[in-house]
């Protein structure tokens, strides 16, 4: 059985929440992409990372992948998201 956990689903959108709270307060821009209603985009997500069981948010570059929501936050936290987002 696959499951996600109502806890779970309510910490992934506290962390693209959060990451759209950051990257809007420093005016950067961004797509967003729901891989609830987009089964192609969910798997070109998983397919880009290597990992067929990945889930979100994970962060892209065009289709270089950043990162998952803790390399996101590290570098929010290390002041150095602009070399992390590659801009």
């Amino acid at each position: 059985m696959f499951n996600l956990d109502r806890r779970d689903i309510g910490a992934m959108k506290k962390n693209q929440q959060r990451i759209e709270m950051i990257l809007d307060s420093k005016k950067i821009a961004y797509e967003k992409i729901d891989i609830a209603s987009n089964e192609e985009g969910k798997n070109k997500m998983r397919e880009l990372i290597g990992d067929e069981h990945a889930l979100p948010p994970q962060l892209f570059n065009d289709d270089t992948y950043l990162g998952d929501f803790a390399a996101f936050d590290n570098a929010v936290e290390g002041e150095s998201l602009e070399a992390f987002l590659k801009i």
